[in-house]
C-alpha cells in the first residue's frame, strides 16, 4: 500500500478543506441540499482518485474537483440554466464605481452582497467566490477553473464591475423602498 492510498494521508490533505469545498458547491449550486450532494460527491471522488495526486495544492485541487462535479451536475440536470451569454457592449466597465469592499462597508450589510452575488453570472460568481471569499491566488484559480491566468484577470476585472453595478441598483432599490415606507408611516 503506497502513501497515498492510505486513508490517514488522505484525510490530512484534504479533510481541512471541507469548508472551501462547501462555500464554492453552495455558491455554484445556490442551494444548499445540492451543494451538500456536490460536496460528498467531490470527496468520493478525490478519494478514489487520491492515488493519482501528486503532491502540491491539495486545496486547489479539491476546489477543481468540487467545480467539476457542479458543472457535471448541470448538465445533467439543468442543461440551460446557467447558459448566460456576456455582451460587452451592453454591460461596459464602470471606472468610477466603488469597488465592492468600499460599498460593503459603507452598508454594512453582508446580506446585500449575498443577494447580489446570487444574481451574477456563474462564470462570475466563482471567481469572485474563489479570489475574495476563499483568497485563492490568480494561479490557482486558473488551475482550478482551465482558464489561462490573463482570461482569470480579467473575468475577475469583469465580475467585480458587474457586482458593483448589481449592488448600485440593490442600494438604490432598497433606499427607494425605506422612502416609501417612511412617506407612508408620516402619511
Amino acid at each position: 500500500m503506497t502513501a497515498q492510498n492510505r486513508p490517514d494521508i488522505f484525510e490530512q490533505a484534504v479533510l481541512p478543506h471541507l469548508d472551501a469545498a462547501y462555500n464554492l458547491a453552495r455558491w455554484l449550486m445556490r442551494n444548499e441540499p445540492d451543494a451538500q450532494d456536490i460536496v460528498q460527491e467531490a470527496y468520493l471522488r478525490a478519494f478514489r482518485f487520491f492515488p493519482d495526486f501528486r503532491g502540491g495544492d491539495s486545496r486547489a485541487w479539491l476546489l477543481q474537483i468540487v467545480r467539476n462535479s457542479c458543472y457535471s451536475w448541470f448538465r445533467a440536470n439543468r442543461p440551460l440554466q446557467n447558459a448566460a451569454e456576456f455582451d460587452e457592449n451592453l454591460a461596459p466597465p464602470d471606472c468610477q464605481a466603488l469597488n465592492p469592499e468600499e460599498i460593503v462597508l459603507q452598508n454594512d450589510s453582508g446580506a446585500l452582497v449575498r443577494v447580489a452575488l446570487e444574481k451574477l453570472p456563474s462564470n462570475f460568481r466563482e471567481v469572485i467566490i474563489l479570489r475574495e471569499l476563499e483568497g485563492l491566488t490568480y494561479r490557482e484559480i486558473a488551475e482550478i477553473t482551465g482558464m489561462p491566468v490573463g482570461t482569470v484577470m480579467s473575468s475577475l476585472s469583469r465580475a467585480r464591475g458587474r457586482l458593483r453595478r448589481v449592488l448600485r441598483i440593490s442600494m438604490n432599490d432598497d433606499r427607494a423602498s425605506r422612502s416609501g415606507r417612511i412617506a407612508v408611516a408620516n402619511a
